[in-house]
């Protein structure tokens, strides 16, 4: 998927997301319940993660972004940071070419500057196997934030001015979303954080301006199909106004309604 997306907020939105967005919390808390160590959690989500992304794939959503690794999650015990890695790398490996048979194309975000060699090394080569996937774009967010996001958009941006391919006066919004992490895919529609934690933890601060929230109280592990089907269905029942009032949207639904 390659479109120029604007930044500017819409006016209205398609019936079912485009996009989903999901903090994938609550695994720790999973595995304490169960008198577990912490891992076994991280281990049980990933079974999660693939029910959601085959639920997502069939309801025809284009994009499904999952946070997975926090630039703040680093403060975390170092054993656990370690097991994380490691079940990347294996996630990475075991799951990629599944992905890859499914016509789905794999993105990863964030600062990898801090991973060892071999795990960007894997980051790269199960990107460019999926590159040229189509039926459904899976963005991984791993040691990203929203702040680094920005700021490294915002760089880049500077860098150009500095160099005398652009005024001030051409900074807009379209042009920093051009440089942020996910700038040629969709805003997401819907955002969806599990465990019952109520926030959005530095998680794509400049794409959820107007996104729908959905917190389910369901620890991640246990977040599967009919989880990630209520989700979906509780965002049909929205109405997203975008700054207007229940009488314009009234209005233009009639309007539609009449062509």
């Amino acid at each position: 998927m390659t479109e120029t997306v604007s930044a500017e907020i819409p006016v209205s939105a398609d019936s079912r997301p485009r996009h989903v967005a999901i903090i994938m919390d609550g695994n720790n808390r999973w595995a304490k319940a169960r008198r577990l160590k912490g891992v076994a959690g991280h281990k049980a989500g990933v079974d999660a993660v693939k029910a959601v992304v085959e639920t997502c794939a069939r309801e025809g959503v284009e994009v499904l972004t999952l946070f997975a690794f926090s630039s703040e999650n680093w403060r975390r015990p170092q054993d656990e940071v370690t097991a994380l890695m490691k079940l990347f790398v294996f996630a990475l490996e075991r799951e990629v070419r599944k992905l890859h048979r499914n016509n789905i194309c794999l993105r990863i975000i964030g600062d990898r500057s801090a991973f060892n060699t071999a795990l960007q090394e894997h980051m790269a080569k199960a990107e460019e196997l999926t590159r040229n996937n189509t039926r459904m774009t899976l963005v991984i967010a791993a040691n990203y934030g929203g702040h680094w996001d920005i700021a490294q958009a915002t760089q880049k941006v500077a860098k150009m001015v500095k160099g005398g391919e652009l005024e001030p006066s051409d900074i807009t919004d379209d042009l920093i979303q051009q440089h942020l992490s996910i700038g040629n895919l969709p805003m997401p529609d819907l955002m969806i954080r599990t465990a019952g934690e109520q926030r959005i933890s530095n998680f794509m601060l400049w794409h959820l301006a107007y996104t729908e929230l959905y917190f389910s109280p369901v620890f991640w592990p246990d977040f599967k199909e009919d989880e990630m089907r209520k989700a979906l269905q509780a965002y049909v029942g929205r109405q997203r106004r975008f700054g207007q009032t229940d009488d314009q949207i009234a209005a233009k639904s009639s309007q539609n309604n009449e062509l």
